[in-house]
């Protein structure tokens, strides 16, 4: 992996790009696992190749795959940002400007509930959406995923970050709520 990483991935992350997921880890140290690694990011750049303009996104942190997202779009493109934490999103605030991207965001300082919920109830929004990207809090995906399929037309995508932890699709049968994973998160230490 380290070998795609330093051979493809990073010679096509974008320069503001880097530096944000330099100052990320700065300023969060192990949290900075949170936002989407390099190559993930480069995917969804491939991904917003649909000729997508309007975009969603659950879960910003300090603002990686935001950032992806905004230099992907075309001048007009528009993304719909979400996230309770403002103050990681301010991290990232000062790279969107400079990219000269911040204009193509909504950023809602809000769960996402309450803004998806929002977006339906207006009656203008169902089925207007091109993509949506979801890191939020991962018990909430099938709950995310009832109201984005609403939201996201027929033919857009839905694309949600981490759906295998570690290599796991599922908790096993039984389930150890959520040791396995502390175990290993631990292990990254």
């Amino acid at each position: 992996m380290q070998y795609i990483l330093e051979t493809s991935c990073y010679p096509r992350e974008h320069e503001l790009l880097k530096q944000l997921r330099e100052a990320t880890f700065d300023k969060y140290q192990f949290w900075s696992i949170m936002n989407v690694p390099v190559d993930e990011g480069l995917l969804l750049s491939v991904l917003l190749k649909i000729n997508a303009k309007k975009i969603l996104e659950l879960g910003v942190f300090t603002g990686y795959s935001l950032l992806t997202t905004a230099l992907a779009l075309p001048a007009d493109g528009k993304i719909t940002a979400i996230d309770p934490d403002k103050e990681a999103y301010e991290v990232g605030l000062p790279f969107i400007q400079k990219a000269g991207v911040e204009h193509k965001i909504d950023f809602f300082h809000s769960d996402a509930f309450s803004v998806l919920k929002d977006l339906i109830n207006n009656g203008k929004e169902e089925g207007s959406f091109d993509f949506a990207f979801v890191d939020a809090d991962k018990e909430n995906y099938i709950n995310y995923h009832k109201l984005l399929v609403k939201l996201v037309k027929v033919g857009g995508i839905i694309a949600y970050d981490n759906t295998q932890w570690f290599g796991s699709v599922a908790e096993p049968a039984g389930g150890d709520g959520g040791e396995t994973f502390k175990a290993r998160q631990k292990s990254c230490d």
